[in-house]
């Protein structure tokens, strides 16, 4: 047996450990379904909105961008 398969062999028997401290602590796959599907749900209802003004100042610093790039590119040649 070489040292890379004892590492292998190591790294199974880690992630199998890890896997039990979830189920026991509460928070892995063996868990009930409630606490995962809270968290989704509360994650996906979440929605951030830009107002009009922010829009703009995205708009106008990507329009700065690709002038700059497009400078950049001409200049070049």
């Amino acid at each position: 047996m070489g040292v890379s398969e004892i590492l292998v062999q190591i790294d199974r028997e880690i992630a199998l450990m890890q896997q039990a401290r979830a189920v026991l602590a509460g928070s892995g796959p063996a868990s009930s379904g409630k606490r995962a599907v809270s968290a989704t749900t509360k994650t996906a209802k979440k929605k951030r909105n830009l107002t009009p003004e922010g829009r703009k100042r995205i708009a106008e610093a990507v329009k700065r961008r690709w002038a700059e790039q497009k400078k950049k590119a001409a200049s070049g040649k």
